[in-house]
């Protein structure tokens, strides 16, 4: 089930690359790099960190194909996709959900402290996407006044709090994405945001 949604995971980072790259008209040489970028930014940094080698997608080349092919795909299919803010929106909320539970899981299983579980989780979910939103000349998700950090934040502590009290390992990573997916969309949808720093000159 973690491999599958790993997969899943991948590609819906890479269909966010893929549009972001699109939005720049980009090639389809930059539509591919930036979304392997994104799909695999996230997950490199994290096995990095935590000294895994090799790291994941060296181990296992699947996760390469299933990025391009997901980039491709997006690259012949976009064009007749209207919206696609919000397209972006909604799918990198998926990909910050999956991510971010992956990531704590795999820490956790390498028996890290929680503190550094939820912190890796947290980083596997959103550095694909700064990635990506570097490459694109945009503002990281991350540094705007917006609930996305924390959405992960909040997900990654959840799994691990929940892991200690239920045996069954479905129910937490279902209980973690829809605590991710539940902040974020709302955030989306209702322009949420965390209070401001009101330091004035």
């Amino acid at each position: 089930m973690i491999y599958v949604l790993d997969l899943f995971g991948v590609i819906v980072f890479a269909i966010t690359g893929s549009l972001a790259a699109g939005k720049k008209h980009m090639d389809l040489f930059g539509v591919i790099v930036v979304a392997l970028a994104t799909a695999l930014g996230g997950g490199t940094l994290r096995d990095l960190v935590l000294g895994v080698h090799p790291v994941f997608w060296i181990a296992d080349p699947t996760y390469i194909y299933v990025g391009s092919g997901a980039a491709l795909l997006t690259f012949v299919l976009a064009r007749f996709i209207n919206r696609l803010d919000k397209v972006l929106q909604i799918a990198d909320a998926f990909g910050l959900a999956v991510f971010t539970v992956i990531g704590t899981q795999k820490a956790m299983g390498l028996g890290v402290p929680p503190v550094i579980s939820v912190i890796m989780g947290v980083m596997t979910g959103v550095a694909g996407g700064m990635i990506r939103d570097l490459l694109t000349g945009e503002i990281p998700l991350i540094l705007r006044a917006e609930i996305y950090a924390t959405a992960s934040l909040c997900g990654a502590s959840a799994f691990v709090g929940l892991s200690p009290f239920h045996s069954s390992m479905h129910f937490n990573i279902y209980a973690s994405v829809l605590v991710i997916l539940g902040l974020r969309l709302a955030a989306i949808r209702w322009n949420l945001s965390l209070p401001v720093f009101p330091l004035k000159d």
